[in-house]
C-alpha cells in the first residue's frame, strides 16, 4: 500500500468514524434527551418521543442517499462527501448547545427533529461517498482489503462515543451529567468536524470518476438511469434482498439489538452493559478487516453468506448463554416458574408496538405488557367468554387491577417463584473498564465477541461487493440505496420491532426471529441470483 494510498483510506475512514460517532451520541442518550427536550410529557411518553426522533435518523437516510447520490455521480466524490459531513458534525454541534423544552418551550423539540432529520439525510450521503472513493482507488484484486478499513468506522464511531460518554460520566458525575453534562460529547464533536474537513480538503478527485467525467461519460440523469432502467434497477434490488438485507440484521442484532437484551431483558446495568459491548468491539474490529481481505481471496458472496448462514443459525442458542452468564436466576424462573394471564380472547388485543405509540387500556393488555417489561415469559390461556383477567404464578392466582401501582402483588409474586429483583446480586457487574477477568464477565464478553464476528464477517466485504456490481457512472447513487434501505430500515428498526415481538408473546428469545427469518432470506436470495463481483473491472463507465 503506497502512502498516497493510505491517506486516501485514512481521510475517508477518520470522516466516517466521526459521522458515526455524531449519529451514536443521541441513540446512547436517547433517555436523557427524551427527558431535556420532551419534557412535557410523562416519562414514558418522553421516552418514546426520543426514541421516535432517533428512528427519524434511520428512516430518512436512504432519501439522503438519493440526494447526495446523484450529486456524488454528477459533481464528484470529494465534494460530495465534504458536504456531508460538514451538514452532520454541524448539526451534532447544535444539538450540545440547543436550550431544553423548559427553555424555549415546543421549539425545543422541533428543532431536535429536525437536526436529527439532517444527521440522517448527511449519514445517507456520506457512506456511499467514502466507500465508492477508497475503491476506486483500489488496485484490482484488493478492493475488499481497502473499503474493509471504511467497514471498521461504524463500529469505531460507536465504540468512540460510548468512551467519550463513560469519560464524560465520570468526570461530572451522573447528577451533573444528566442536567448539563450530556452536552460534552456533542460539544467535542466540533473538534473532530475540523481535522475530517481539513484532512478532506487535501484529498484530491477519485481517479475513475476524474477520467470518466474529462471524457465526458458522466451520468447527467443518474436516478433515472439506476432506478428507471430494469437492468440495473434489478441488481440495486438483489443487492438489498440478497446482500444488504441480512447483512443489516445481523449487524444490528450483534451491537445495538445485545446491548438492549442486556439492559431491558437481562436488567444489566447500563455501565456494564456499555463496557461489555465495548470490550467485544475492541477484541472483535480488527476481523473487518481480515474479512474483506478474505474476500479479495475466495470471493465476496461466500463470506457474507456464510455470515448470515452462521448467524441464523446461531443466534438462539448464543442469546441463551449470554442469559446463562448474565443473570442466571432469569434463565432459571424462565425454566421453572410457569406464569399464565387467563382472560377472554375478545379482551385481549395484539402488544405489538414497535414505535412506542400505542397506550394499552384493557387488563388483558396491560397484564401481558407488565409481565414482559419485567422480563417474565407468560402464556396466554383463554378463559370463559366474558371473564376478567387473572394471573396464576405455579398455579396460584395473583390479584391483578391495573399496571398504574405497579402490580406489587404480581412482583412479589413472580420474585418468590425464582426471578431475581433489580439490582440482583446475581446479576453480572462490572466495578471499573478493566474488570474483564473474573469467569463471569469474561464468558459474556466472549459471547458478545461472537456476534461482533458475525457482523465483521458480513459487513467487512459489503462495500467492495456494491461498488462492483454498479457501473462508475451510477455508482454512488446505486450503492447507496440498498445499503440505507437494508440498514437504515431492516437493521434500524431491529431493536424496537424484536422487542415489540417480545412483548407480545411473553418470551424473551422471540424477538431474535426478526434477524434470523430475514438472515435466511437472504442467504437463499443471495446464494441462487446474486452475483460474484470481486473480479469485476470497476473502471466500466
Amino acid at each position: 500500500m503506497t502512502k498516497d494510498e493510505r491517506f486516501v483510506i485514512l481521510a475517508s475512514s477518520l470522516g466516517t468514524v466521526f459521522e458515526w460517532y455524531d449519529f451514536y451520541l443521541y441513540g446512547s442518550l436517547a433517555g436523557i434527551i427524551g427527558a431535556q427536550f420532551f419534557s412535557a410529557y410523562p416519562p414514558g411518553t418522553r421516552d418514546i418521543f426520543a426514541l421516535l426522533a432517533f428512528a427519524a435518523g434511520f428512516l430518512v437516510r436512504p432519501f439522503g442517499a438519493i440526494v447526495f447520490g446523484r450529486v456524488g455521480d454528477i459533481v464528484g466524490r470529494k465534494y460530495t462527501f465534504l458536504v456531508t459531513i460538514l451538514i452532520m458534525g454541524l448539526s451534532t454541534f447544535i444539538v450540545g448547545l440547543l436550550p431544553n423544552a423548559a427553555t424555549i418551550g415546543i421549539a425545543a423539540p422541533i428543532i431536535l427533529i429536525a437536526l436529527r432529520l439532517l444527521q440522517g439525510l448527511a449519514l445517507g450521503g456520506e457512506y456511499g461517498g467514502a466507500a465508492t472513493y477508497v475503491a476506486e482507488h483500489a488496485p484490482q484484486g484488493r478492493r475488499g482489503y481497502y473499503t474493509s478499513f471504511i467497514q471498521t468506522t461504524a463500529t469505531l464511531g460507536l465504540f468512540l462515543s460510548l468512551l467519550v460518554i463513560l469519560f464524560t460520566r465520570t468526570l461530572t458525575g451522573e447528577k451533573d451529567f444528566a442536567d448539563w453534562g450530556w452536552r460534552i460529547p456533542f460539544l467535542v464533536s466540533v473538534a473532530l468536524l475540523g481535522i475530517s474537513v481539513w484532512i478532506r480538503l487535501r484529498l484530491n478527485e477519485s481517479p475513475v470518476f476524474q477520467r470518466m467525467k474529462d471524457e465526458g461519460k458522466s451520468s447527467k440523469a443518474p436516478l433515472t438511469e439506476a432506478f428507471a432502467n430494469w437492468a440495473n434497477a434489478k441488481i440495486v434490488l438483489l443487492a438489498l434482498f440478497g446482500g444488504v438485507m441480512g447483512q443489516g440484521v445481523v449487524w444490528y442484532t450483534g451491537q445495538f439489538y445485545a446491548l438492549f437484551f442486556l439492559q431491558s431483558i437481562l436488567k444489566v446495568d447500563g455501565y456494564t452493559s456499555n463496557l461489555l459491548i465495548a470490550w467485544s468491539l475492541l477484541l472483535g474490529t480488527g476481523f473487518f478487516v481480515v474479512f474483506g481481505a478474505l474476500s479479495d481471496r475466495i470471493g465476496r458472496k461466500p463470506v457474507i453468506l456464510a455470515g448470515c448462514a452462521i448467524a441464523a443459525l446461531t443466534f438462539f442458542p448464543i442469546f441463551k448463554m449470554i442469559t446463562t452468564n448474565a443473570n442466571p436466576a432469569l434463565e432459571k424462573a424462565i425454566e421453572s416458574a410457569k406464569v399464565e394471564v387467563f382472560a377472554d380472547p375478545a379482551g385481549c388485543g395484539d402488544l405489538f408496538n414497535p414505535v412506542g405509540t400505542r397506550v394499552f387500556t384493557a387488563p388483558c393488555d396491560t397484564a401481558r405488557a407488565f409481565l414482559a417489561q419485567s422480563s417474565v415469559k407468560y402464556s396466554t390461556v383463554s378463559g370463559p367468554a366474558g371473564s376478567g383477567v387473572k394471573v396464576m404464578v405455579n398455579g396460584k392466582e395473583i390479584p391483578y387491577a391495573n399496571a398504574k401501582d405497579g402490580n406489587p402483588a404480581i412482583t412479589a409474586a413472580v420474585t418468590a417463584a425464582g426471578y431475581p429483583k433489580a439490582g440482583d446480586a446475581g446479576v453480572v457487574k462490572m466495578a471499573h473498564p478493566f474488570d474483564i477477568f473474573r469467569p463471569q464477565v469474561a464468558a459474556v464478553i466472549g459471547l458478545l465477541f461472537i456476534l461482533v464476528i458475525f457482523v465483521t464477517m458480513v459487513y467487512g466485504p459489503i462495500a467492495a461487493m456494491l461498488v462492483e456490481l454498479f457501473p462508475t457512472r451510477i455508482r454512488y447513487t446505486s450503492m447507496s440505496l440498498p445499503y440505507h434501505i437494508g440498514n437504515g430500515w431492516f437493521g434500524g428498526l431491529l431493536p424496537a420491532t424484536a422487542f415489540a415481538i417480545v412483548a407480545s408473546t411473553g418470551d424473551i428469545y422471540a424477538g431474535l426471529w426478526y434477524p434470523v427469518i430475514f438472515a435466511a432470506i437472504t442467504v437463499v436470495i443471495g446464494f441462487l441470483f446474486l452475483p460474484e463481483t470481486k473480479d469485476v473491472d470497476i473502471t466500466k463507465t
